[in-house]
């Protein structure tokens, strides 16, 4: 296990160092992105219309924040993963974007490490539970886009952050996942307890 700092926006080479199981911290910009935003990316997509960022060697985070507007913006008071699996259908196009790293909790399925596999990118781990510590890595909010159509939750929220971490992989650019390797090592011993 190894641990790596890397800076948006990230290269293809610089993810596929990397090995499920290796920790992670991320400076640069993060965009936040639950279901909506996915859906609605991908009818910006299917419409040709522009998107509201360019995300080549991006990071998106499955989160919703918690805001609160100051004077000349907006603070994340607390921003913690959502469930990522939710947003696997869209595993494909979020890879034609050039997302470099995608951030969450609860793992994703195969379409999700195909897609890594073949644009070059990584699945995270973010503790749940620990919103508050995720948002101290946020220096400020850069932009916001859809908030009035979407709402805070699923509005694309554009951050700056610095040193955020430590982040798990959980799926890397090779096909290699560590909660395939849980489900072996679960059924492995499951089988052993349990004669047939």
């Amino acid at each position: 296990m190894k641990t790596a700092r890397l800076t948006t926006p990230i290269s293809k080479e610089e993810v596929t160092r990397l090995d499920a199981g290796d920790v992670v911290y991320i400076s640069g910009l993060v965009y936040t992105a639950r279901d909506m935003a996915h859906l609605r990316l991908k009818k910006l997509l299917a419409d040709k219309e522009n998107l509201p960022e360019d995300f080549e060697g991006g990071v998106i985070f499955h989160a919703g924040p918690v805001v609160k507007k100051v004077r000349g913006g907006w603070k994340i008071w607390v921003i913690g993963p959502t469930t990522s699996v939710r947003m696997e259908p869209y595993a494909d196009m979020v890879g034609r974007l050039g997302i470099r790293a995608i951030v969450g909790k609860g793992g994703m399925g195969e379409s999700t490490l195909k897609a890594l596999a073949e644009y070059g990118g990584i699945y995270l781990l973010a503790a749940p539970g620990c919103g508050v510590v995720h948002s101290q890595a946020v220096k400020r909010v850069l932009r916001v886009h859809w908030l009035e159509e979407m709402g805070v939750p699923e509005a694309i929220w554009v951050m700056e952050v610095i040193n955020w971490g430590p982040l798990v992989v959980g799926m890397d650019a090779h096909g290699r996942s560590i909660f395939k390797d849980i489900a072996r090592k679960a059924t492995a011993l499951k089988e052993g307890w349990f004669p047939a």
